[in-house]
């Protein structure tokens, strides 16, 4: 914008006018931007003009080209053997001296050094795998590229390494050694590598998948609790079954090598200097009750969704590469699930002629390298999904995955859309086979949001045939659980719409009975007891003398009424009432009467907690969302206790109130509810322990330049310290912090023991539970085409106990030796093989088996 004086004078301009012009890219950023973009057409055809541009670029920054060089390595590694064609081609030198490929090799050198200083284990391994094709390129001797690898199984040597770093070891190590294997295959005496190197590596790599063995039992997506089933593929295995493919004679290299045209270099191959891999940070802070906030690793299973023809085999050396590549695509590029998804579409650009059957209309691969024509858009959804349904869990969040498939569908509905409705049938079908609960669960959940998102079509009448199989099958179960998740995210009446007449009736158990709402008795005029003055205007103080009132009509009215208990029940359901439009109402009703929420606690008896806990759950009896929504808002305002919650759940939340439940088994519902009470404990502490050591550190600080201050830097009397005044904040968050690490301790005991009391109840008991003891064994297994209501429920309460020893087991390990005593000292010398499951799950989940 400009404005021109009088009198046609000079014109002046504003700011705006400059800012608003784009930014000149200057020559060294157009490179970098090159090399980020390298085969947006056709990455062969590219590499000799970017050859050409970097060195035309005068004079050539070294350390801002082996930068963009080494991001490209980590955040595109599908581009990996690419770039190490470009360094080839770098290699070449018109003149003498050093070549430019072999200064930016020096430079990558050193930021890998960093990366595994740091230990970022993503970079290094994505470096490894590009020095392994450089090696291959003839860049790098072979030498020293396998005394690289072997650096990285010596960490599975370390004494009592983590599972964590072990396993992300032996994938830099193993994958290292596919990629480099056609090198130790060559005759040349004077590059040929021992067979015993080769051996050494896999058999390191070996002994650790066999120390896993256990584990993985645990977090196989099939539950079998006498073994497992072929269902899914672990990455371990995968890796050594694809190396132990290439050592084949004739083995292929399963990816492209388009430097493998290129002359032998003359000048000699860069030795890679030796690296030591540090050990891990452990963190110190906090008190020995302190439980790890580090996330336990696990071996990780990957579902089987198709036929080894519609998409490659995990394990064989073309199917790990293509499922590594599309999994680390799916990884990094999480901050953009469209990006994300235009990627996976365009990778087939970067295998090899003829990997994937070429789209409609597309001509064919000229010269294909291998002839296995796989589906991209099935081996993709297979991909993501096995990425999704990780055990304990995934690695980002659920939605982003979600969101993913989603996209893929709607840039190829053609071919996307039946691979994910292929998807879905298959995982229906593992359902009768064993499916883990929270994988059927993550199941539900995304097969509901992607129905929300095209128009809740499906072919319901396909499962018709299953309302034969009793209410609680897993396949019920999950139709019942897509449709409450679906009517959450629509409303009743249209989902209903949405399904056959027989699924429709309410014998079916299939849609609820009712819309989801709020049940509220007391607005009924024929009840005996009637509190009709809460309003959200109500003042607190009037509200609690009016309640006194009615407590005293109650008793007067009834004396064999537990008068305590209805007052309470009319007073929160009423409250729930103001709060049942929404989540705001909900909120602003809680935060005007927490005090009147907490003069009932504070004046109650010891089950008014319980009692609070009951008349939520009967107000929202047809809404199991809201139940957990104001459970976790109750512990928030520390009305009740996360202990508190898990105690209902296990004691009153058992309780069986329709034709699905059963007494003392654990559903959906009620893991729900663990799950919220557990993480709120295990969250404070977190918190708590950030705050003690932000305070450590600054009464350090405080003690430090107090010392100072006196003169005694260099040499400090020991008394001086103690005449420094404690801090009060930092004594007052321990002991909040201890108070927060005992109702952790005692949340998590008394979880275990609500599991061990409703999967080995004693005979004495009055529910004794003879199904949990029998449906563990192989033969009731088979048998399981004539299980029951009963059989199922226990079933199930099984799978999420095994659920909860994996997903906490950081924190079961750390209080290992009190919650043993405490919840299995009773079966010792038993021959009760509920019991001895109990016990083998528990010791695998805390390292103790």
């Amino acid at each position: 914008m400009s404005w021109h004086g009088r009198g046609g004078g000079k014109g002046r301009r504003y700011r705006d006018d400059y800012d608003r012009r784009e930014p000149v890219e200057s020559p060294q950023d157009k490179m970098r931007s090159a090399i980020f973009r390298l085969g947006e057409v056709d990455p062969v055809e590219e590499l000799p003009q970017l050859e050409q541009q970097i060195r035309e670029l005068q004079p050539p920054n070294i350390s801002n080209i082996a930068e963009a060089l080494r991001i490209g390595v980590t955040e595109q590694p599908y581009k990996i053997p690419h770039y190490a064609a470009l360094l080839r081609l770098l290699h070449e030198q018109p003149s003498e001296g050093t070549s430019l490929g072999r200064q930016l090799l020096e430079e990558i050198w050193k930021g890998f050094q960093t990366y595994v200083d740091q230990l970022s284990w993503r970079e290094t391994r994505f470096c490894i795998h590009f020095f392994s094709h450089l090696a291959l390129a003839g860049i790098i001797s072979p030498d020293s590229l396998a005394t690289l690898i072997q650096s990285f199984t010596a960490v599975l040597d370390e004494f009592g390494v983590p599972q964590g770093r072990a396993k992300r070891a032996a994938l830099c190590a193993g994958e290292g050694l596919m990629i480099v294997s056609p090198v130790f295959a060559l005759v040349d005496a004077g590059r040929i590598l021992p067979p015993s190197t080769q051996e050494a590596i896999i058999t390191a790599i070996e002994a650790f998948n066999e120390s896993t063995k256990t584990a993985k039992a645990l977090v196989h997506p099939m539950v079998l609790f006498d073994g497992t089933v072929e269902n899914a593929d672990e990455l371990l295995d995968a890796l050594l079954a694809s190396c132990h493919a290439l050592q084949a004679p004739g083995a292929a290299a399963p990816f492209p090598q388009p430097y493998a045209g290129y002359s032998a270099l003359e000048d000699e191959a860069f030795s890679l200097p030796s690296v030591l891999v540090p050990p891990e940070v452990t963190e110190l802070e906090g008190t020995d009750d302190d439980a790890p906030v580090k996330k336990e690793e696990w071996p990780e299973y990957f579902v089987q969704l198709f036929e080894n023809d519609v998409t490659p085999d995990f394990k064989t050396p073309e199917g790990y590469v293509i499922r590594v590549d599309l999994m680390a695509i799916v990884d990094i590029f999480e901050v953009n699930r469209k990006e994300c998804a235009r990627l996976l579409l365009e990778y087939p650009k970067w295998t090899l002629p003829g990997t994937f059957k070429p789209k409609l209309g597309a001509p064919a691969a000229v010269d294909p390298v291998i002839e296995k024509d796989w589906l991209l858009e099935n081996t993709m959804i297979e991909t993501i999904l096995g990425a999704y349904f990780l055990l304990p869990e995934a690695s980002q969040k659920s939605i982003y995955y979600m969101g993913v498939i989603t996209e893929l569908c709607k840039l190829a509905p053609q071919s996307a859309g039946p691979a994910v409705g292929k998807s879905i049938r298959k995982l229906f079908g593992y359902l009768a086979d064993g499916l883990d609960v929270d994988v059927s669960r993550r199941f539900a959940e995304w097969f509901a949001i992607h129905m929300s998102n095209f128009g809740f079509q499906w072919v319901w009448k396909e499962w018709l045939p299953d309302l034969d199989l009793v209410p609680q099958h897993p396949r019920r179960a999950f139709m019942r659980r897509v449709l409450e998740y679906e009517i959450r995210l629509s409303y009743f009446d249209r989902i209903a719409k949405t399904l056959p007449p027989q699924m429709q009736e309410p014998d079916a158990y299939v849609l609820p009975k009712v819309a989801p709402g709020p049940h509220f008795p007391y607005e009924d005029p024929s009840r005996p007891f009637r509190f009709n003055t809460l309003t959200s205007t109500h003042v607190t103080s009037k509200v609690i003398a009016h309640l006194d009132t009615l407590k005293a009509s109650v008793e007067a009215a009834d004396a064999d009424v537990n008068s305590e208990h209805v007052v309470l029940s009319i007073a929160i359901q009423s409250l729930l009432h103001i709060g049942a439009r929404s989540f705001s109402h909900l909120l602003n009703a809680i935060e005007r009467y927490l005090p009147l929420l907490r003069h009932v606690v504070s004046h109650g008896t010891s089950d008014t907690k319980s009692e609070i806990q009951t008349s939520v759950a009967s107000f929202w009896k047809e809404n199991s969302q809201m139940v957990v929504i104001v459970f976790d808002k109750l512990m928030q305002y520390q009305i009740v206790d996360p202990t508190d919650v898990i105690n209902w759940t296990f004691e009153r939340g058992t309780e069986s109130h329709d034709e699905l439940s059963s007494v003392r088994c654990i559903g959906g519902l009620q893991w729900d509810l663990v799950k919220g009470a557990l993480d709120k404990a295990n969250g404070r502490v977190n918190i708590a322990r950030k705050k003690v050591a932000a305070l450590r550190k600054e009464d350090d600080d405080t003690r430090a330049q107090a010392i100072a201050k006196e003169g005694t830097a260099m040499e400090v009397d020991d008394s001086k310290p103690d005449d420094i005044p404690e801090n009060p904040a930092l004594t007052t968050a321990l002991k909040a912090f201890s108070s927060l690490v005992r109702e952790q301790k005692t949340g998590l005991s008394r979880a275990l023991e609500g599991f061990v009391s409703c999967l080995a109840p004693p005979e004495s008991s009055a529910h004794p539970k003879p199904e949990s003891r029998t449906v563990i064994s192989p033969a009731a297994w088979e048998d399981r085409a004539n299980w029951g209501k009963e059989e199922w429920n226990v079933w199930e309460t099984w799978c999420w106990y095994r659920h909860f020893c994996r997903v906490y087991s950081p924190y079961l390990r750390t209080y290992s030796t009190t919650l043993t005593t405490v919840s299995f000292a009773r079966f010792e010398g038993s021959e009760d093989p509920a019991g001895a499951l109990l016990q083998k799950i528990y010791n695998t989940s805390t390292g103790a088996d």
